[in-house]
């Protein structure tokens, strides 16, 4: 029994990060295929379709296209967290965990290397913003 808690605890662990990426997606598409099969079958039956559906269809097809808006809030996101990462590095070196305060940051820290990734990405998103065309 005792082996078995350790294989319990990872398969637990990373069975609910795939539950949490997985299962929203699963249920987005199945209702996604719902809609489509009502929409076919009062299409078979000869029946209009009423304006309302038709443009649920339209602002789900033009829902996900990329616009400024969304570039620069994507871009300002991902800055702020990677500025938070470099600012846990340095305050969680800042502590010193018995070094002197007087040393001042350690700017060596492997977290600060990992906030240049959000940073990164960040800066791109907001570059992006200017070259893209579409507005909100």
């Amino acid at each position: 029994m005792q082996d078995f808690i350790p294989l319990f605890a990872i398969f637990a662990v990373f069975g609910t990060i795939t539950a949490i990426i997985v299962g929203p997606t699963y249920f987005k598409s199945r209702e996604r295929q719902e809609m489509q099969a009502t929409v076919r079958a009062a299409i078979d039956k000869g029946q209009p379709l009423p304006p309302e559906v038709i443009e649920a269809l339209g602002k789900e097809a033009t829902r996900n296209i990329p616009s400024r808006t969304r570039d620069i809030r994507r871009g300002i996101i991902w800055l702020a967290t990677g500025i938070g990462i470099a600012a846990f590095s340095l305050i969680n070196d800042l502590r010193g965990f018995g070094d002197d305060w007087n040393d001042g940051p350690n700017f060596d820290g492997g977290l600060l290397g990992l906030a240049a990734i959000p940073i990164t990405i960040g800066l791109a998103f907001i570059v992006l913003s200017f070259f893209n065309k579409n507005k909100d």
